[in-house]
């Protein structure tokens, strides 16, 4: 069990890497397309709404075909996805491409973590959290990797190929230690599987507190430069510390958050992290000090770090439900914040200017709080 624990963090891992590698050369590819922002804006989009889409239908895969398999298939395809963006001949194609890049990553995001929610089970402890934090190393693995393929000059095409076929190779070496389930599921059983999934009402409350820690997470990272350079007048040599500070903090969280879980409990470590997000986000809308900012940005990250990773072991190990499926359900609800938050926080701070635009997110983070002690009482 020991190493299936280690393939099913590895996938992680890679998804990370795969992540970080396409997005470190988004403005090569915005180059080679002749697109403006916009433009990037929607092929970005397509991708997200991809995930959307697949999401929904992805715990009916795993129900039929167990989570091993489905996390298999969507790995490669994820892999192949990131080799044909280069491929494309027009831009047109290019958003189609990641769009079907989004629904194959989206399946992967599900599967998984109900991959996850079986170590979890096995080992009978909290685990999940580190899960995500090595995600969030692969990101700053694929970064790193795309600052040093970009210092040789080696270009985007070759780049995506090296590591996509990497990737490739490395999931096909896990492929023997992911948890095959014994799915025991008779043909009429089969027959009644549902590949569509709607959200089970005991599923909302988690479904809202992972949509709001989603989109608040999201706004944090892609708002947090312009944030100070528009608001805290920083140099442009400083404003990635907002940046910075948060992902920091988002790895220390994750991979101490297991350690919390077991000390304080899921419903007491919300609460906890809920308040610290939320004074860190205040203190980022504050605006007066750059290490003030900064702090903030620190705090939550923290704060945001093991929310989402709470919420989908929760989803998978809710009863009466198949743990993809349940996955599934919050997955999509939460998925939605990521959609919803970069369009409603651009909208707000074209009218309002940034730090309103924050104040939304910081009444979410509110409204997760209580969402979570009305859960609790």
């Amino acid at each position: 069990m020991r190493a299936s624990r280690w393939a099913v963090g590895s996938i992680f891992f890679t998804n990370g890497v795969l992540y970080a590698t396409y997005v470190s050369r988004i403005p090569d590819i915005q180059q080679h397309y002749m697109l403006d922002y916009r433009g990037v804006g929607f092929v970005l989009l397509t991708g997200a709404i991809g995930s959307l889409v697949a999401m929904p239908f992805t715990g009916g895969l795993i129900a039929r075909w167990g989570s091993k398999w489905v996390t298999l298939l969507a790995s490669f395809s994820f892999c192949l996805s990131v080799a044909l963006f280069m491929l494309s001949p027009t831009a047109g194609i290019l958003a189609f491409i990641f769009f079907l890049k989004g629904v194959v990553a989206g399946i992967t995001d599900v599967a998984m973590n109900a991959q996850a929610v079986l170590v979890e089970r096995a080992f009978q402890r909290p685990i999940m959290a580190a899960f995500h934090g090595l995600f969030s190393l692969g990101m700053f693995a694929g970064a790193g990797a795309g600052t040093f393929f970009i210092s040789l000059g080696v270009g985007v095409f070759t780049h995506m190929w090296i590591i996509a076929a990497g990737g490739f190779l490395f999931v096909i070496s896990l492929s023997q230690y992911l948890i095959r389930e014994d799915l025991k599921i008779s043909l009429e059983k089969i027959r009644k599987t549902k590949y569509f999934t709607v959200p089970a009402p005991s599923l909302f409350g988690i479904g809202i507190i992972a949509f709001c820690a989603m989109l608040a997470e999201g706004a944090m990272a892609d708002w947090s430069t312009n944030f100070m350079r528009e608001v805290v007048e920083a140099l442009p040599s400083v404003a990635p510390a907002g940046l910075s500070a948060f992902s920091l903090a988002m790895l220390v969280g994750r991979f101490s958050g297991d350690r919390a879980r077991i000390f304080f409990g899921d419903q007491k470590l919300i609460n906890i992290c809920s308040l610290l997000a939320i004074i860190g986000v205040g203190m980022i809308i504050s605006g007066s000090l750059i290490f003030i900012v900064i702090a903030g940005f620190f705090l939550a990250g923290l704060g945001l770090s093991v929310i989402v990773p709470i919420a989908y072991s929760r989803a998978g190990n809710t009863p009466d439900i198949d743990p993809g499926t349940g996955i599934s359900m919050v997955t999509t609800i939460g998925y939605s914040g990521f959609i919803v938050g970069p369009p409603t926080i651009g909208y707000l701070a074209d009218w309002k200017g940034l730090q309103i635009a924050y104040g939304f997110v910081l009444i979410l983070l509110v409204c997760m709080y209580f969402v979570n002690r009305l859960k609790t009482s």
